[in-house]
């Protein structure tokens, strides 16, 4: 498994052996990412569920399709506090993805998640030599939107009922970062 280190933090790609570390994430944060994500059946906070996943991107991660870093904090080498990802990543012309991330309700505000992402797009613009990253987020998470403010992300304009998210249709904010290198 491929590591990566921040200053305080390491980001893991993980395989279908860690879906017990995963899964104890979900359980622990289900009502706080509730607010946030697509609505999850129950099969979702099952062990087999967490394995099948994390081997689906497994093999997306290594035909280069996407990147999920798992989050964890150097003096808590076992506890998942939360993730990073790329996804739909495309080549030819256009070289981009989409950025998401979630973190541990008890541990926001304390600049992991920007550290954490800053350190993604590092890997994503210099491993995967991608151009563009977008991320689209829903304008009262105000939190998140401070996050790819400081890290340069623009705003691009608003996506309409964009993302079906609790079971609700929601306008996201389309923020993007262009790799300036490239």
């Amino acid at each position: 498994m491929k590591e990566y280190e921040t200053r305080r933090l390491v980001l893991k790609v993980l395989d279908s052996t860690s879906a017990e570390q995963v899964l104890k994430y979900f359980l622990r944060n289900k009502s706080f990412l509730k607010k946030w994500e697509p609505a999850k059946d129950r099969n979702y906070y099952t062990l087999d569920y967490q394995r099948e996943m994390l081997d689906k991107e497994w093999k997306e991660i290594q035909d280069k399709c996407m990147l999920r870093l798992w989050i964890f904090k150097k003096e808590e080498p076992d506890n998942v506090i939360g993730s990073v990802s790329f996804t739909r990543i495309i080549r030819g012309p256009f070289l981009s993805c989409y950025l998401g991330y979630r973190l541990d309700n008890n541990e926001i505000n304390k600049g992991y998640m920007t550290e954490a992402v800053k350190k993604g797009i590092d890997i994503i613009f210099r491993e995967y030599k991608l151009h563009r990253v977008e991320a689209n987020i829903m304008p009262e998470n105000k939190a998140s939107l401070r996050i790819v403010e400081k890290l340069g992300f623009h705003y691009e304009g608003l996506a309409v009922k964009y993302l079906k998210i609790n079971r609700r249709w929601e306008d996201h904010m389309h923020m993007v970062l262009i790799n300036p290198k490239i």
